[in-house]
């Protein structure tokens, strides 16, 4: 089975004094803006970087679901923050890590095992096999 999904990207002017809009195929997005000062200068707006960092938290976070399952374990509640870095290289740019911080509230896990059920979700899930990167996870179990 193949799925396809569609993201899209206006873009007009120069790198700096140009600016953009992303839209995603589900409407979630719709002409949301992005420009140079929104991706390194924190200025509002969206930017690549957060849109992976999004896609990722919740790529994990539904293949950790799955495998808690699959180890009759339902989590209550789990958040997942991706800090996605991106650093000049040689060349240019690059997304250099992705640190993984999730939070979770398990009855009947411990620390133990979700550490273990966590580190099979984060190397299962698509988006992070898409990353060619360091990809590294700190999950901790709540109560």
């Amino acid at each position: 089975m193949k799925i396809k999904r569609n993201g899209s990207a206006k873009w007009q002017g120069g790198i700096k004094d140009g600016s953009g809009a992303i839209s995603t195929g589900s409407g979630a997005l719709h002409a949301y803006p992005y420009g140079f000062s929104s991706r390194f200068e924190g200025v509002p707006g969206t930017n690549p970087e957060e849109l992976l960092g999004a896609a990722h938290a919740g790529c994990f976070t539904m293949a950790l679901s799955l495998i808690l399952g699959e180890a009759k374990l339902t989590a209550e509640r789990m958040e997942t923050m991706a800090t996605v870095t991106l650093e000049q290289v040689e060349g240019g740019y690059a997304i250099t890590a992705v640190h993984l911080k999730l939070e979770a509230k398990i009855p009947g896990a411990d620390q133990a095992t979700l550490e273990r059920l966590a580190a099979q979700a984060k190397a299962g899930c698509p988006v992070s096999k898409l990353f060619n990167t360091e990809i590294t996870l700190e999950a901790t179990l709540v109560s």
